[in-house]
C-alpha cells in the first residue's frame, strides 16, 4: 500500500515532469524556425553563381550569422 507521502511524491514528481514538457514547446519551436532559416539560407547561397567558389563551411558560417542576425563583419572570410 501507498502512503500519503508515496502519492504525494509522486504527484508532484509528474507535475514537474509535465512543466518541464511545456517549457520546452517554445524551445522546441525556435530551434525548428532556426534551423529552417539555417537551409533555406544555405540553399540561396548555393544558387549564387557568385559564391560557387566558397568552400561549404565558409557558406555555412555565412547562413550562421545571417539566421542569428549578426553579419557585421565587413570583410567576409570564403575560406576556414
Amino acid at each position: 500500500m501507498e502512503t500519503s507521502l508515496d502519492k504525494t511524491l509522486k504527484t508532484v514528481a509528474t507535475l514537474a515532469l509535465c512543466v518541464i514538457a511545456i517549457e520546452l514547446v517554445p524551445v522546441s519551436k525556435k530551434a525548428a524556425y532556426w534551423n529552417r532559416c539555417l537551409d533555406s539560407t544555405v540553399g540561396w547561397i548555393n544558387e549564387k553563381p557568385d559564391l560557387n567558389t566558397w568552400s561549404q563551411k565558409a557558406k555555412e558560417s555565412l547562413a550562421v550569422g545571417v539566421c542569428n542576425g549578426a553579419v557585421y563583419e565587413p570583410k567576409l572570410k570564403t575560406s576556414l
